[in-house]
């Protein structure tokens, strides 16, 4: 494996692993692993971000299927990482992977030479470009911030991720182990900003974008010392995920918003098939079977994501009809509202594949 970074690690992010993407590493052997370097889910609450009310609680704890868990991202790379280094992969870093011409190098010049390159290098995936040509994404006209902060209250730490819905703008926050609170926060503007996770900006611009917000969620963000922000842009779906020797995986193949917490349970998903049918077919059939199995799964939770970005920052009388629906299904039905998601959330690749 090469990773152009000089050393595998991840600044201060979270990360959701839902049921489907649980599945995937419970069949890795890695289940009890991830569940010890994580907090197991217990609820979802959707929260008014403006006066500060619970609209509804919908547990998680519930669901089938391995738990709905909250991570660092630096805990899960590093088990994958040791995972893969004990199964006998060398990980070289500080390493960059150069396409042209068909032909596949690293930086300074060695070529791979390989029966299968996988391109899994995210959002600028080289190889992407390689099989499917130069794309333009568009700017989407949301910004985000990511941040995580130190828990102070009993509320921070408890296993919830709480959803906080303004006009034009939204926070999700949940805790992660050591006594920390994950914070991501999106906000329509016209204002372009840089594409990736990792551009330092002032905590005083997200606290700007939030003003008015409710006070629980503005004591939050004021603990805010070192925040990172980024532009969300969308690409397309590549049209075409492998070419001889090559295939893409992840975002590098179907990037996607984080308004479903689905980036890093779809790559899981990905590689789990995209193993187990080079192992049960020649790699040409493979490879087509591949594209083939994930293409309408990963459209569909693009689309559910794609949905979430405009329902999240609802204004005016359609956003108080919709709290008003969200509050009654709350009280009435908490059941309906996670049972939308059961075509994926209850998928399991490993015992579904095609």
């Amino acid at each position: 494996m090469f990773e152009q970074a000089p050393a595998l690690r991840e600044y201060g992010a979270g990360v959701q692993i839902t049921p489907n993407g649980g599945a995937v590493l419970a069949a890795l052997g890695l289940g009890e692993v991830v569940t010890a370097a994580g907090l197991a889910a217990a609820a979802l609450e959707p929260m008014d971000g403006v006066s500060g009310r619970r609209i509804a609680r919908f547990a998680l704890d519930t669901l089938q299927g391995a738990p709905y868990q909250f991570l660092h991202r630096a805990d899960l790379l590093a088990t994958i990482a040791d995972a893969a280094r004990a199964a006998g992969v060398q990980i070289h870093t500080g390493t960059r992977v150069l396409t042209e011409g068909g032909r596949i190098a690293t930086e300074p010049g060695a070529e791979i030479s390989a029966d299968l390159v996988i391109g899994a290098e995210g959002l600028h995936s080289t190889l992407r470009a390689a099989l499917n040509g130069a794309s333009v994404p568009f700017f989407t006209g949301q910004v985000a911030w990511r941040a995580v902060i130190a828990a102070e209250a009993p509320a921070d730490l408890a296993p919830v991720a709480r959803l906080w819905l303004l006009p034009g703008r939204h926070v999700v926050t949940y805790p992660l182990p050591g006594g920390r609170l994950n914070l991501v926060a999106v906000r329509e503007a016209a204002d372009w900003a840089a594409e990736g996770w990792h551009h330092p900006d002032d905590p005083a611009n997200l606290r700007a974008a939030f003003a008015g917000a409710a006070p629980e969620l503005g004591h939050l963000l004021a603990r805010v010392g070192e925040v990172r922000r980024w532009g969300l842009f969308r690409h397309p779906v590549a049209a075409h995920w492998h070419g001889t020797g090559l295939a893409l995986l992840g975002d590098a193949a179907h990037p996607t918003l984080p308004f479903l917490a689905q980036g890093a349970n779809l790559a899981l998903e990905d590689a789990w098939v995209l193993a187990a049918l080079a192992d049960r077919w020649p790699l040409a059939e493979a490879l087509a079977r591949y594209q083939a199995a994930r293409r309408p799964r990963v459209a569909r939770a693009i689309a559910a994501a794609n949905a979430n970005a405009v329902t999240y920052h609802l204004g005016g009388v359609r956003r108080r009809a919709a709290l008003a629906a969200l509050g009654a299904l709350g009280h009435i039905a908490p059941g309906l509202f996670l049972r939308r998601y059961d075509w994926l959330y209850r998928h399991d690749v490993t015992r579904a594949l095609p």
